[in-house]
Formats: structure tokens, sequence, C-alpha cells
């Protein structure tokens, strides 16, 4: 589809141990649309993790064609994916990979220094998304002064602050309280910028009691397809 967000055409990845290849993905098509919150579900093993890197350009397919956003992404050198990475994905790792030596702020701020962001910029930027986690006043605080909860937000908060075309989240907000949970999947699901953006989550058991403004789909993922569905329930599982 010429619209979407993100579109794979046929991907396929495989690993070597020697001259022998595993095939992890087998020819994976699926498309994403803008504004769309999509998760990613399946059992173990069955690509799920494979598929988010790629997605996330952290690595790339063996085989098949990756469109993000109008860009093929599929063959990009290092340098060309790096770049994408900062200007194009957030990203919320499920151990959220903050920065210890770190203030919160100065860990949201950590992807605008890469874009090449003033530092007054950096610094209004970094503490409007805290604030919409609910932890301005918590800005100076390091990661080790913060409980489970808020530095998972924090990550949240480092995933949006560069109003990306596509978040990606894994397990991101499985810390979280039920006020909070509502809180930060609503900053996830809405449009930080006033732009469409795609939206994918790795998920293996998920309370998901927000509807998003259009479009919520499962992609069960199982090597070489995927099965697409509308959730209406509250609850998804693997």
């Amino acid at each position: 589809m010429s619209d979407a967000i993100i579109s794979l055409q046929d991907i396929q990845k495989s690993y070597f141990m020697g001259n022998q290849a595993i095939p992890v993905l087998k020819g994976i098509s699926l498309d994403i649309m803008p504004n769309e919150y999509v998760a990613l579900m399946g059992p173990s093993g069955s690509g799920k993790s494979t598929l988010m890197n790629i997605l996330g350009c952290l690595d790339s397919p063996t085989g098949g064609k990756y469109i993000l956003n109008s860009k093929d992404v599929s063959k990009m050198p290092d340098d060309d994916l790096a770049e994408v990475r900062n200007t194009e994905i957030g990203f919320v790792f499920q151990q959220f990979n903050l920065l210890p030596r770190l203030t919160a702020a100065e860990n949201v701020a950590l992807p605008l220094i890469y874009a090449g962001v003033s530092k007054k910029e950096r610094t209004e930027r970094a503490m409007e998304a805290l604030k919409k986690v609910g932890l301005e006043e918590r800005s100076h605080h390091k990661s080790n002064e913060l409980s489970g909860g808020q530095i998972q937000r924090v990550a949240i908060a480092r995933a949006l602050v560069n109003n990306p075309s596509l978040l990606l989240a894994d397990e991101p907000t499985g810390n979280l309280d039920s006020k909070n949970f509502s809180r930060s999947n609503g900053n996830i699901r809405q449009d930080p910028a006033g732009r469409k953006h795609g939206c994918a989550r790795n998920a293996r058991r998920r309370h998901c009691p927000l509807r998003p403004p259009n479009r919520s789909l499962t992609r069960w993922i199982d090597r070489n397809r995927y099965d697409e569905r509308t959730f209406d329930d509250h609850t998804l599982v693997s």
C-alpha cells in the first residue's frame, strides 16, 4: 500500500552457524498504516523479536523489501540506518536502557543530541515529554532514584521526544499501575507532534483497556505468515 508507514514485502531472515542457514522469518508481508496501533504476538521462538529488530532498523533482512515512510531501508548501509533510527523511530526497550549517570531529563534529551538540536530546545522538549508522562518533578533524578514504573515512563518519554514516524515498544507498560498505564498508553497512542505515525508493540500478555482512534490490530507472527484481526476484548493473550 502506497500510504503505509511500514510495508514489508516477503521479508526473510536467516542466521548462519558455519555453513548452515537457520531460517527465522520465511516471507513475512504486511502493511502498517498511519495512526495504526498494532500488537505483534506469537509463541516463543516465532520470530517476534527478530521482526521487531528489522522494523527498528537494528537488523537487516536477508531477503525481501522493507519500505519505511516511503524509504527502502532493506539494503541501507549502517550510517544511513543510524540516521533513520534517529529521525524516524522511537524505541521503548524492555530493559529501558537508561544511562545511570544521566538524570531523567538528560536521558530523555539524548536522542536530540544526535539530531543536532540546540541545548535550550533539548531541555524544553525533554521537560515537555516528561510532563506528558507525569514526571516533570523528577526530571533531575537519576535512574537509581526512580521506581521501576518511573524508569519505564522516562523510557516512554525518551521514545516520544523526537516526534518519530514510528514507535516500537517491547512490553512498554508492564510495570505501571492502572492510572499511569492509562496516561502512558494514551501518550503512546496519540500523535505527539500533530503527525500521523505507526505504532507496533511486541506483546505476550497485555491488558489493553483503551481504544485508539482507528483500527487496533493483532498481528500473530509465526515465522512464515501472520494472521490479522481486530480485537474487541480487553485482553490479548498469546
